[in-house]
Order: structure tokens, then sequence, then C-alpha cells
């Protein structure tokens, strides 16, 4: 059985640009707020998200297109949360952890 570890986040944004930027300009730049994952998986989260991001505009729809792509990848079980205003404390599986940000939308994912 997995290792499983306890992890904390908050999230709290103020009103302000969405997820897309829309003048043309790149996409905003990924933050990570905490992590347990390795680099690899760590660039693949913020590719899938920045994908998701893309192609979906409502929360829920971007946290599915994340979800279902990390099941595919990785195998089941895995648990997205996107917003701008959530607390969250999960356990997840050892090396199965990200919570960023990608402008001012938070996106925490972890496998359980």
């Amino acid at each position: 059985m997995a290792e499983k570890t306890d992890a904390p986040t908050s999230s709290s944004t103020d009103a302000g640009s969405g997820p897309r930027a829309t003048d043309g300009a790149s996409a905003p730049k990924a933050i990570i707020k905490n992590v347990d994952m390795s680099e690899e998986m760590q660039q693949e989260s913020v590719d899938i998200a920045s994908a998701a991001l893309e192609k979906y505009n409502i929360e829920k729809d971007i946290a599915a297109q994340i979800k279902k792509e990390f099941d595919r990848r990785h195998g089941p079980t895995w648990h997205v949360v996107v917003g701008k205003n959530f607390g969250s404390y999960v356990t997840h599986e050892t090396k199965h952890f990200i919570y960023f940000y990608v402008g001012s939308l938070a996106i925490l994912i972890w496998k359980s």
C-alpha cells in the first residue's frame, strides 16, 4: 500500500483576471505553492492544467479535464480542485500531490 501524507492548502484571491490571457499575451506562469511530486510530474501537471485552461472556462470543466488526463496517464484515483477561494486538508499518496496557481486560479491535484 502506498504511503499517505496530509497536506493543508488555502486559496484566496481578489477579483481579477481570469485563468486565460485575453489580449493575445502568453499564458500566466505557474507558481507552485506546495508540492510532493517529481520534477517531471510537476511539469506534466502544469502542462495538463494549461491545456485544460485553454480549452475550458468553467472551473468544474477544467478540473474534470485535468482529472481525466491524470487518470488516463497515471491510473486512478486522482482528485482535482480548481478555484479562486477554497481551503483544503487532504491525505495523498507520497509523491502524488501538487498545489499551484496559474494566474489567479488555484489548482490542487492529488492521488489517494
